[in-house]
Parts: C-alpha cells; structure tokens; sequence
C-alpha cells in the first residue's frame, strides 16, 4: 500500500496527486494508493482519498504503508522516516500558488542529501523515483530527544553552571560585612 501524505496546509497541492494518478494509469504503480488531502479537493477513480484521518487511524495507515509519498512538510516527512517507511518527498511550491514561500525544498533537500528520503523536484521523474525507491535504502532514524533532554537536566542540575555571583554570594556578602563591622569596631575604639 502507498500513503500519500498533503499535511494540513491550506494550500491546494494537486500537483502531486495529478502525478500519482498519472503513474497508477500508467500502470508504474500497482498498489493500492490512500490519500490524506488536507484541504486539497481532488477526484480520482484510483486512489482513496480522505481529507483528514484521525490520529490512531493515520498511525495504523502508516506502519500498513510500504512507500509514502509526502508533500515536504517536517512533520509528515518525520513521521514516515521515524516509522523506518521509504519516502518520496515533493516540496510545495509558491510559484505555484502551493504555499506561502519555497521552504519545503530546503527541508526535502536536507533529508535527501542526509539520506533519509528521495527528493521528487519534477512530477515528471514520480515513476522513476517508484522505480529507484525499490533499491533505495533509507537512513535510519535516531531520535535526539532523549540526548538533548539529558544535556538540559545535567545543565540545570550541575553546580558549575549557577553563576558565581549567585554561588558565592552569600560568602562574599559575608565577609564584607564581617570586614565593615571590623572597621567600625576599630574606628569607633
């Protein structure tokens, strides 16, 4: 089964759906094709297509999928690659009215070029990415959180890094006291 991913985004993204159409009529693509529009609206005989699915039903949908082709949004992109799914990503486009700017290349680009994902900049090369993707061997994920959180823990816990001001504080307000009263008592006597 192929899951194709539009994310939630505002924006129509027909493009990719008129190329995945194209393949299946084309007879490249054999599997059964679920979709997950978003706001795009579009009318296929081949393929299921759903606006939105609920979460614990995309989540089901994903671990069933053997390919996902994803619009190049972050999170639809990690979502598959977490999964260990291949994934084809095409970026929306602002020259074609797809999205706001062209960040989605950035983003496809750097999964590609990181080897997670094969990056479709031409609806035209779909089928011979579905070609290509059969041999393709994705990067594994590995998750930093559990990293990123440790750091943050041993920063806030560890003592070298409370300033010295606040560290020492205490002491040194101690001993300038200490030192005035001493002064005062020499003064004074």
């Amino acid at each position: 089964m192929i899951l194709v991913v539009l994310g939630t985004q505002d924006k129509q993204f027909t493009r990719l759906l008129e190329a995945v159409d194209k393949e299946i009529e084309k007879g490249t693509i054999k599997d059964k094709v679920i979709v997950q529009a978003g706001q795009t609206k579009y009318e296929s005989k081949n393929m299921e297509i759903f606006d939105l699915v609920p979460a614990p039903e995309f989540d089901k949908l994903m671990d069933e999928a053997d390919l996902v082709i994803t619009h190049g949004g972050a999170g639809s992109i990690l979502g598959a690659i977490k999964k260990g799914k291949k994934t084809i990503a095409a970026p929306r486009l602002a020259k074609y009215k797809e999205h706001h700017n062209d960040h989605q290349k950035q983003i496809v680009g750097e999964f590609a070029k990181e080897g997670y994902i094969l990056e479709l900049s031409d609806m035209n090369d779909l089928g011979k990415m579905i070609k290509e993707i059969k041999k393709f061997k994705p990067k594994k994920f590995v998750s930093n959180t559990n990293n990123m959180i440790k750091l943050i823990e041993n920063y806030i816990e560890d003592s070298n890094n409370i300033s010295w001001i606040n560290k020492y504080g205490i002491l040194i307000c101690s001993i300038i006291l200490v030192l005035l009263v001493m002064i005062i008592l020499l003064v004074i006597f």
